[in-house]
């Protein structure tokens, strides 16, 4: 087991790591959304639920790389925390996602419109991803996120871009364009319920 697996197994969910800024957090997180329920912007609530959904389907099967491997997740969060909820998941990373989602939806341009020639939507993901990316090469060399893997790493980070971020934008951007609040909605919830399911199966085996 690596270093960064162990420093990052310590705080795992462990309560007493708790900090106040996360009840400022949340309401802040909450506001974010009551916003786009206030003015039924519901393209946009669904698009950022639907990139929050993603990172918790990433986060798991992140964890379970960790148990079947036992030397390392893919990516491990070992900074200071006021809650580490799975291995390569904390409080803030966790509500960062939630706004992500939000972020990006709200900057997007009608669909016809064309970025040097091209549909918006598929450059926006690329592009997304790739500043996303680098936010997290940042975080990597900064020591707080681990990578462990060879193929996963700030020199190779097509992996990164590829698993990590194209699919997160790419159901954000899908679920903000289609064309009923119902269709958003069984969507997101069914992402959301393969994550629980997930959660509840894997948690009681221990394995996440």
């Amino acid at each position: 087991m690596t270093d960064s697996a162990q420093a990052a197994l310590a705080m795992l969910r462990d309560a007493s790591l708790f900090k106040w800024y996360v009840i400022p957090l949340l309401l802040l997180v909450i506001y974010v959304y009551s916003v786009e329920v206030e003015r039924r912007n519901w393209n946009v609530l669904f698009a950022g639920l639907a990139l929050w959904a993603m990172d918790w389907f990433n986060e798991i099967w992140n964890a379970l790389v960790f148990q079947f491997t036992d030397r390392a997740p893919v990516w491990a969060a070992i900074g200071p925390t006021a809650y580490q909820i799975l291995i390569g998941l904390n409080i803030e990373i966790c509500f960062m996602f939630a706004v992500m989602g939000i972020a990006a939806a709200k900057m997007l341009p009608p669909r016809e419109t064309r970025i040097l020639g091209l549909p918006n939507r598929p450059v926006l993901v690329a592009v997304n991803s790739a500043a996303a990316v680098g936010v997290e090469v940042l975080l990597n060399k900064a020591g707080v996120l681990t990578w462990e893997w060879s193929w996963w790493q700030p020199g190779f980070p097509y992996l990164i871009w590829l698993i990590g971020y194209v699919p997160f934008f790419a159901v954000c951007f899908w679920v903000h364009d289609l064309p009923t609040v119902r269709a958003k909605a069984v969507t997101v919830g069914a992402i959301l319920g393969v994550d629980a399911a997930a959660l509840v199966v894997f948690g009681a085996l221990g394995w996440v």
